[in-house]
């Protein structure tokens, strides 16, 4: 009997612990107009698609507007509110997050934030949802802000850069990609460290929630060499969670005791590189000053002032908010007079109608950590702070031993970017990699309604063909409202697979979205409600642009109050690997449209004289409105002829060059032959091109010159009237300028034109001088073709 009772409690037993119920929300906004993020969107599927193999019953979705992003929280409040005591939630933010007056704020991909002032109407505040799921009745929250980062919203650094420090409630973790005060530094993707690292300790299965993001920290630190350290704080202690179980016939950590010991030992009775890992890895004010007082002389005792700088301040303004009396404002101002949080203490102390600067004598708040050294300032007193500032130097910090954190799988080291969403909102769905066999699910977590990846976690199988089977070509920016599945008409806007593609998957296994957005995804497919300008920006396509490199993690980008967040890039080559549109060639305008089909002004640095849009060379007339003038050197963009090739008639004279070079200059200006007007007395001649105009000969027209060496004879005939280069008689050449003194300034022409080895040509060129006809007559000659040479020319 006592066996059978025995017995008969494991059941009910099991059966209570099976009824937790684990639901979660993603957000992924990184599709922002003015500093998109390359990494946001991919982060949050990552998560979700993580969660869901964890048995979380998961909603999420991407770039969502304030009013959406409002109506995807409330929906979620409800699903918790009515999900149960023995529910665990998630939720998990990704995007550009932003702390005022204490309080911090994720926003929205349509904000509008151009001050300080704007940020409490225009982002979210994540206080009040802490606050709603504390007074729910639920085993636990975890929060994760991947929001820390530096903001390009406003520029005058009347904010301090990072998240504001807060103070977790019962039954929760908050945790932080980046330390309080701090900024994580710009990611080209796929996926950010942070985001990557809480997916890889959720997969090693076993791990409690505090030492998970302990190694989350650690991951971090070390993949990013030092430019960030994650923070967190909890209160749940009592609560026994894991993500994953790990079975007792798993690979055993290495040496999990001397992991032990050094976490439990003190600072200065470790190595430097152990010291300072053991200082990181328990992310206290404490911890870290003890490892100065033991190596202060230590590379990496730089490196660890500045965050415990980050830290003092970070404490310091939140016992000051706390206390929100004038005397604690008074209080901070007097330790940090130009600190981070300097304009936050002056709004509140204008209030509370008080003083903006500390008087001479106030009641200083007793705060719980000692006032910052003179040495500790340098770092705090900055618009942003990221630990990879290059004007801090900081030495990299050393590699975790196995024994402290092992490495990652090898097949979750470097992920694929994920394929494009399939429709609006939704999230993109990573490829996903399978969970060792010796991990699973708790087995009292209740399946969530949409369990594919949840049961097939080690079905390589079902991993491949369903889970991991890319969808059919779709639109990313256009809705898709109901995604293929059992009995689930697909919507209209998604594109048909043709016969000879792979057939749509039988079910979207990604996360569903929420209603508010569903919603929203509805009345843009109906035409009710405008496609929101956020589908048509790529953040990966604007990461892809900065071309930096990952040896090294970037710097802030604002190094000053008054540098522009992300938009003034100058040394930015575009996306297609040329050169900068503004970087004209000599002689051209830079007016060609940019890479983001801008066209830019017509400037140069030093303009050539005579070129096309820029002044006139000395003694060239401008051509009258309605007369085309051709171009002048090879290197201007000029259209070839239809009917004229480079051997044709080039439109102007030619120059007194050599054979080839007057081939080359012919190439590229073998315009159709300007027709201008002339007369059959001696003028017309001099002005008309149809002389050297020889279609049927297939003989380049340098020939004819070669015999004469020197340049007088090849000036004589007629269609090289020019002395020196062909831009000045090209102007003169045209009809209705006269102008009689132009070839004044060019001393050679009047002898050249004259030459005494042939006697007609001399005539012939006596018109220059000369004024033109007022109402000349069209050239007798009919077409281009038919042109001759003149008179005792043998060959032109």
């Amino acid at each position: 009997m006592f066996l059978v009772g025995a017995f008969s409690v494991i059941p009910s037993a099991a059966i209570a612990q099976q009824q937790e119920k684990r639901i979660a929300l993603v957000i992924g906004n990184g599709a922002y107009a003015k500093a998109p993020l390359a990494t946001a969107a991919n982060d949050g599927g990552l998560i979700a698609q993580t969660l869901q193999a964890a048995g979380f019953d998961v909603t999420g979705a991407r770039d969502l507007d304030g009013d959406t992003l409002r109506g995807a929280f409330r929906d979620f409040m409800k699903k918790a509110e009515t999900s149960g005591p023995d529910t665990v939630a998630v939720v998990y933010l990704a995007g550009y997050g932003l702390q005022f007056s204490g309080e911090n704020y994720f926003i929205p991909v349509d904000s509008t934030i151009a001050h300080d002032t704007d940020i409490p109407t225009e982002g979210l505040r994540i206080g009040d949802y802490l606050r709603q799921l504390t007074a729910l009745p639920l085993k636990l929250s975890i929060v994760v802000l991947d929001i820390a980062r530096e903001q390009p919203f406003i520029e005058d650094g009347s904010i301090a850069s990072g998240l504001a420090l807060v103070e977790p409630n019962p039954r929760m973790l908050i945790a932080f990609n980046a330390a309080p005060g701090t900024v994580a530094p710009e990611e080209p993707g796929p996926y950010g460290a942070y985001a990557q690292a809480v997916a890889e300790m959720i997969r090693t299965g076993g791990l409690p929630l505090p030492e998970l993001f302990n190694r989350v920290r650690l991951r971090v630190n070390q993949n990013t060499k030092g430019a960030q350290v994650p923070w967190d704080t909890q209160k749940v202690d009592d609560a026994q969670f894991t993500f994953f179980d790990r079975a007792a016939d798993a690979p055993a950590a290495a040496s999990p005791d001397q992991a032990a010991a050094v976490r439990d030992k003190p600072i200065r009775d470790l190595g430097a590189s152990d010291a300072y890992l053991a200082a990181l890895d328990r992310d206290t004010l404490q911890g870290y000053e003890d490892f100065i007082a033991a190596y202060p002389q230590d590379p990496m005792a730089k490196r660890v002032r500045a965050i415990i700088a980050a830290r003092r301040e970070a404490i310091t303004w939140r016992r000051s908010y706390r206390a929100d009396t004038p005397d604690a404002y008074w209080s901070y101002l007097r330790r940090y007079p130009r600190g981070p949080h300097a304009a936050d203490a002056r709004r509140r102390l204008a209030i509370l109608s008080a003083a903006l600067e500390p008087p001479q004598t106030f009641t200083m708040l007793d705060y719980d950590v000692p006032p910052p050294p003179s040495d500790e300032i340098v770092y705090v007193d900055r618009p942003v702070l990221m630990f990879s500032d290059p004007d801090f130097d900081f030495a990299p910090p050393p590699p975790p031993p196995v024994f402290f954190l092992p490495p990652p799988p090898p097949d979750f080291v470097v992920l694929e970017p994920p394929p494009s969403p399939i429709g609006l909102f939704y999230l993109p769905s990573p490829l996903f990699v399978p969970i060792p066999p010796y991990v699973s699910a708790p087995a009292y977590v209740r399946p969530p309604p949409n369990n594919i990846i949840f049961a097939n976690i080690h079905n390589t199988t079902v991993i491949n063909n369903v889970i991991n089977r890319p969808p059919p070509a779709a639109n990313p920016a256009a809705p898709l409202i109901n995604p293929a599945g059992p009995g689930v008409r697909t919507g209209p806007a998604r594109t048909p697979v043709a016969r000879d593609q792979v057939s749509p998957p039988a079910v979207h296994t990604g996360p569903a979205l929420p209603a508010a957005v569903m919603r929203k995804a509805t009345l843009i497919q109906e035409g009710k409600a405008p496609v929101p300008p956020s589908a048509s920006i790529n953040p990966a396509a604007k990461a892809g642009s900065l071309g930096r490199s990952t040896d090294r993690p970037p710097g802030p980008r604002r190094t000053s109050p008054a540098a522009g967040g992300t938009q003034a890039q100058p040394a930015v080559t575009a996306p297609t690997g040329r050169p900068p549109a503004t970087a004209a060639q000599p002689g051209k305008p830079a007016s060609g449209p940019d890479s983001t089909g801008r066209r830019f002004p017509k400037t140069n640095a030093l303009p050539v004289p005579g070129t096309r849009g820029t002044p006139p060379a000395p003694g060239a007339s401008t051509p009258r409105p309605g007369v085309t003038v051709p171009e002048r050197g090879p290197a201007s963009d000029v259209r070839r002829s239809p009917i004229t090739g480079p051997r044709g008639g080039a439109s102007g004279p030619a120059t007194p060059q050599s054979g080839a070079a007057r081939q080359r200059s012919r190439g590229p200006q073998a315009e159709p032959p300007i027709r201008r007007p002339t007369s059959r007395s001696r003028t017309a001649p001099t002005v008309v091109a149809p002389p050297r105009a020889t279609p049927p000969r297939a003989a380049p027209r340098s020939a004819p010159p070669r015999p004469h060496a020197a340049p007088p004879p090849r000036v004589a005939s007629p269609p090289r009237p020019a002395p020196h280069g062909a831009p000045p008689m090209r102007r003169m050449a045209a009809p209705p300028r006269p102008a009689p003194p132009r070839p004044a300034p060019h001393a050679a022409p009047p002898p050249r034109m004259a030459p005494p080895p042939r006697a007609a040509p001399p005539p012939r060129f006596v018109a220059p001088p000369r004024p033109a006809p007022a109402a000349p007559a069209p050239p007798p000659r009919g077409g281009r073709g038919a042109k001759k040479c003149p008179p005792h020319v043998a060959k032109c």
